[in-house]
């Protein structure tokens, strides 16, 4: 695992995310990775988004 948390090795943790290992790539593109942190990000945005939503009700 690298300094950003992806798997060099794994073909799951840029564009699949369920951690298993298929063995098709070994290396990412620069710009792969950052499309997978930028994917990240606004994943996380929403889960910050649908928390917030959550604690109103409550």
């Amino acid at each position: 695992m690298n300094k950003h948390g992806m798997h060099h090795g794994s073909c799951c943790t840029l564009s699949h995310d369920c951690g298993c290992c298929h063995g098709f790539r070994r290396f990412y593109t620069e710009e792969e990775k950052r499309e997978h942190l930028e994917r990240y990000l606004e994943s996380l945005k929403k889960e910050i988004k649908g928390v917030e939503e959550h604690l109103k009700v409550m």
